[in-house]
Protein backbone atom coordinates (compact mmCIF):
# COMPACT_ATOMS: atom_id res chain seq x y z
CA UNK A 1 0.00 0.00 0.00
CA UNK A 2 1.37 3.49 -0.80
CA UNK A 3 2.50 5.55 2.34
CA UNK A 4 0.77 9.02 1.65
CA UNK A 5 1.52 11.96 4.33
CA UNK A 6 -1.06 11.49 7.37
CA UNK A 7 -0.86 15.26 6.93
CA UNK A 8 -2.99 15.01 4.19
CA UNK A 9 -4.85 12.10 3.90
CA UNK A 10 -6.80 12.07 7.55
CA UNK A 11 -10.12 13.42 8.75
CA UNK A 12 -11.89 16.94 8.78
CA UNK A 13 -14.26 16.97 11.45
CA UNK A 14 -13.43 20.76 11.98
CA UNK A 15 -14.26 21.11 8.09
CA UNK A 16 -17.35 19.34 8.26
CA UNK A 17 -19.21 21.13 10.72
CA UNK A 18 -19.39 23.87 8.37
CA UNK A 19 -20.61 21.89 5.29
CA UNK A 20 -24.41 22.42 5.35
CA UNK A 21 -26.49 19.73 5.36
CA UNK A 22 -28.50 20.99 2.20
CA UNK A 23 -25.52 20.48 0.54
CA UNK A 24 -26.36 18.34 -2.52
CA UNK A 25 -23.33 19.08 -4.95
CA UNK A 26 -19.94 19.37 -3.69
CA UNK A 27 -16.55 19.86 -5.37
CA UNK A 28 -13.49 18.86 -2.95
CA UNK A 29 -10.13 20.39 -4.66
CA UNK A 30 -7.28 18.40 -3.64
CA UNK A 31 -9.25 15.60 -2.38
CA UNK A 32 -6.67 13.14 -1.33
CA UNK A 33 -7.60 9.65 -0.86
CA UNK A 34 -10.87 11.39 -0.33
CA UNK A 35 -11.07 10.62 3.63
CA UNK A 36 -13.43 13.80 4.18
CA UNK A 37 -15.38 14.04 1.20
CA UNK A 38 -16.58 10.62 2.47
CA UNK A 39 -17.19 12.27 5.34
CA UNK A 40 -19.49 14.78 3.87
CA UNK A 41 -21.31 11.58 2.02
CA UNK A 42 -21.86 10.11 5.21
CA UNK A 43 -23.16 13.55 6.91
CA UNK A 44 -25.17 14.76 3.79
CA UNK A 45 -26.76 13.46 0.94
CA UNK A 46 -24.74 15.19 -1.39
CA UNK A 47 -22.76 13.92 -4.75
CA UNK A 48 -18.79 14.54 -3.93
CA UNK A 49 -16.44 15.21 -6.77
CA UNK A 50 -13.11 15.47 -6.17
CA UNK A 51 -10.21 16.98 -8.06
CA UNK A 52 -6.98 15.69 -7.50
CA UNK A 53 -3.28 15.70 -9.30
CA UNK A 54 -1.70 13.02 -7.47
CA UNK A 55 -2.56 9.44 -9.37
CA UNK A 56 -2.15 7.39 -6.44
CA UNK A 57 -4.12 9.31 -4.19
CA UNK A 58 -7.04 9.66 -6.76
CA UNK A 59 -7.29 6.19 -7.82
CA UNK A 60 -8.13 5.47 -3.56
CA UNK A 61 -10.75 8.38 -3.50
CA UNK A 62 -12.52 6.91 -6.25
CA UNK A 63 -13.23 4.40 -4.37
CA UNK A 64 -15.46 6.56 -1.23
CA UNK A 65 -16.61 9.82 -4.08
CA UNK A 66 -18.80 9.77 -6.65
CA UNK A 67 -16.64 11.35 -9.06
CA UNK A 68 -12.82 11.80 -9.41
CA UNK A 69 -10.93 14.15 -11.64
CA UNK A 70 -7.39 13.33 -11.91
CA UNK A 71 -5.99 17.01 -12.94
CA UNK A 72 -4.54 20.02 -12.41
CA UNK A 73 -6.65 22.37 -11.82
CA UNK A 74 -5.08 24.95 -12.79
CA UNK A 75 -4.59 23.86 -16.36
CA UNK A 76 -8.18 22.73 -17.02
CA UNK A 77 -10.81 24.63 -18.15
CA UNK A 78 -13.60 23.57 -15.53
CA UNK A 79 -16.79 24.25 -18.46
CA UNK A 80 -15.58 21.04 -19.91
CA UNK A 81 -16.49 18.88 -16.87
CA UNK A 82 -19.45 21.20 -14.78
CA UNK A 83 -22.42 23.35 -15.43
CA UNK A 84 -21.97 26.85 -14.34
CA UNK A 85 -23.97 27.06 -10.89
CA UNK A 86 -23.59 23.54 -10.61
CA UNK A 87 -22.41 23.06 -6.52
CA UNK A 88 -23.69 24.08 -3.78
CA UNK A 89 -20.13 23.70 -1.54
CA UNK A 90 -16.69 24.08 -2.93
CA UNK A 91 -13.72 22.71 -0.39
CA UNK A 92 -10.22 23.66 -0.46
CA UNK A 93 -8.77 21.70 2.20
CA UNK A 94 -5.17 22.83 2.83
CA UNK A 95 -4.38 23.04 -0.51
CA UNK A 96 -4.21 26.44 -1.98
CA UNK A 97 -1.30 27.15 -0.87
CA UNK A 98 0.25 24.45 -2.82
CA UNK A 99 -0.96 26.00 -6.61
CA UNK A 100 1.28 28.57 -8.34
CA UNK A 101 -1.77 30.73 -8.78
CA UNK A 102 -3.96 30.07 -5.78
CA UNK A 103 -5.97 33.81 -6.57
CA UNK A 104 -6.83 32.41 -10.30
CA UNK A 105 -8.31 29.47 -8.71
CA UNK A 106 -10.14 30.80 -6.29
CA UNK A 107 -11.63 33.22 -8.84
CA UNK A 108 -12.46 30.62 -11.63
CA UNK A 109 -14.57 28.46 -9.08
CA UNK A 110 -16.79 31.31 -8.46
CA UNK A 111 -19.16 30.32 -11.77
CA UNK A 112 -19.11 27.04 -11.06
CA UNK A 113 -20.65 27.73 -7.50
CA UNK A 114 -24.54 28.60 -6.69
CA UNK A 115 -25.77 31.71 -6.01
CA UNK A 116 -26.49 31.08 -2.30
CA UNK A 117 -23.47 28.23 -2.00
CA UNK A 118 -20.23 28.48 -0.02
CA UNK A 119 -16.67 28.04 0.14
CA UNK A 120 -14.94 26.61 2.61
CA UNK A 121 -11.03 26.71 3.18
CA UNK A 122 -8.38 25.51 5.31
CA UNK A 123 -5.04 28.01 5.36
CA UNK A 124 -1.97 27.47 6.93
CA UNK A 125 -0.96 30.95 8.83
CA UNK A 126 2.84 31.76 8.03
CA UNK A 127 2.97 34.55 11.24
CA UNK A 128 2.53 31.54 13.43
CA UNK A 129 5.79 32.22 16.06
CA UNK A 130 7.46 29.39 14.84
CA UNK A 131 8.26 31.60 11.61
CA UNK A 132 9.81 34.71 13.63
CA UNK A 133 11.61 32.41 15.70
CA UNK A 134 13.17 30.41 13.03
CA UNK A 135 14.10 33.61 10.83
CA UNK A 136 14.93 35.76 13.75
CA UNK A 137 17.28 33.85 15.84
CA UNK A 138 17.81 30.87 13.78
CA UNK A 139 17.99 32.78 10.58
CA UNK A 140 17.20 29.83 8.67
CA UNK A 141 13.91 29.19 7.03
CA UNK A 142 11.78 25.96 8.48
CA UNK A 143 11.65 23.84 5.74
CA UNK A 144 9.45 20.87 6.49
CA UNK A 145 7.43 17.75 5.56
CA UNK A 146 3.86 19.35 6.68
CA UNK A 147 2.42 21.81 8.16
CA UNK A 148 3.25 25.89 7.89
CA UNK A 149 6.40 25.37 6.50
CA UNK A 150 5.60 22.21 3.89
CA UNK A 151 8.69 22.29 1.17
CA UNK A 152 5.49 21.77 -1.26
CA UNK A 153 4.12 25.19 -0.39
CA UNK A 154 4.43 27.54 -3.23
CA UNK A 155 2.13 30.45 -1.85
CA UNK A 156 2.19 31.53 2.43
CA UNK A 157 -0.71 33.47 4.08
CA UNK A 158 -1.07 35.51 6.77
CA UNK A 159 -4.70 36.96 7.92
CA UNK A 160 -4.68 39.51 5.73
CA UNK A 161 -3.10 37.87 2.60
CA UNK A 162 -6.01 35.40 2.91
CA UNK A 163 -8.64 38.41 3.28
CA UNK A 164 -7.65 39.94 -0.25
CA UNK A 165 -7.79 36.70 -1.82
CA UNK A 166 -10.83 35.93 -1.13
CA UNK A 167 -11.99 39.63 -1.52
CA UNK A 168 -10.66 40.04 -5.20
CA UNK A 169 -12.00 36.59 -6.25
CA UNK A 170 -15.14 37.84 -5.22
CA UNK A 171 -16.15 36.54 -2.46
CA UNK A 172 -17.67 38.07 0.63
CA UNK A 173 -15.78 36.41 3.80
CA UNK A 174 -18.77 35.10 6.06
CA UNK A 175 -16.48 33.64 8.66
CA UNK A 176 -13.12 32.91 10.13
CA UNK A 177 -12.21 30.14 12.97
CA UNK A 178 -8.67 29.49 14.28
CA UNK A 179 -6.76 26.57 14.87
CA UNK A 180 -4.20 27.32 18.05
CA UNK A 181 -0.77 25.65 18.75
CA UNK A 182 2.27 27.32 20.36
CA UNK A 183 4.19 24.34 18.95
CA UNK A 184 3.97 24.28 15.17
CA UNK A 185 3.99 20.37 15.12
CA UNK A 186 1.46 18.18 17.02
CA UNK A 187 2.99 18.95 20.77
CA UNK A 188 1.35 18.34 24.29
CA UNK A 189 2.23 22.07 25.25
CA UNK A 190 -0.19 22.78 22.43
CA UNK A 191 -3.38 22.74 24.96
CA UNK A 192 -2.29 25.35 26.67
CA UNK A 193 -2.69 27.66 23.41
CA UNK A 194 -5.64 29.17 25.02
CA UNK A 195 -4.33 30.65 27.60
CA UNK A 196 -2.53 33.01 24.97
CA UNK A 197 -5.39 33.63 23.04
CA UNK A 198 -5.29 37.80 23.18
CA UNK A 199 -5.26 40.57 20.55
CA UNK A 200 -2.36 41.04 20.63
CA UNK A 201 -0.51 37.23 20.81
CA UNK A 202 -3.15 35.73 18.89
CA UNK A 203 -2.20 35.94 15.20
CA UNK A 204 1.18 34.88 16.17
CA UNK A 205 -0.03 31.24 17.77
CA UNK A 206 -2.97 30.85 14.82
CA UNK A 207 -1.52 27.71 13.40
CA UNK A 208 -4.15 27.78 10.47
CA UNK A 209 -7.46 29.66 9.03
CA UNK A 210 -10.43 28.37 8.12
CA UNK A 211 -13.02 30.43 5.98
CA UNK A 212 -16.22 30.39 5.07
CA UNK A 213 -17.28 32.65 2.27
CA UNK A 214 -20.16 33.57 -0.44
CA UNK A 215 -20.03 34.64 -3.64
CA UNK A 216 -20.23 38.67 -3.05
CA UNK A 217 -23.50 40.62 -4.40
CA UNK A 218 -22.96 42.61 -7.52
Amino acid sequence: MTNFNESYVGRRDDLLRLVPLSAQKVLDVGCSTGVFGQQIKQKTSAGVTGIELDMSMAKVARDKLDKVIIENIEEIDLNNFFALKYFDCIIFSDVLEHFKNPWSVLKKTTAFLKDDGIVIASIPNVRHISTIISLLFKGYWPYRKRGIHDKNHLRFFTLRNIKEMFFEAGFEVLKIKRKYRIIERPHYLNKFSYFFVVPLLRDFITFQYIVVARKGKV
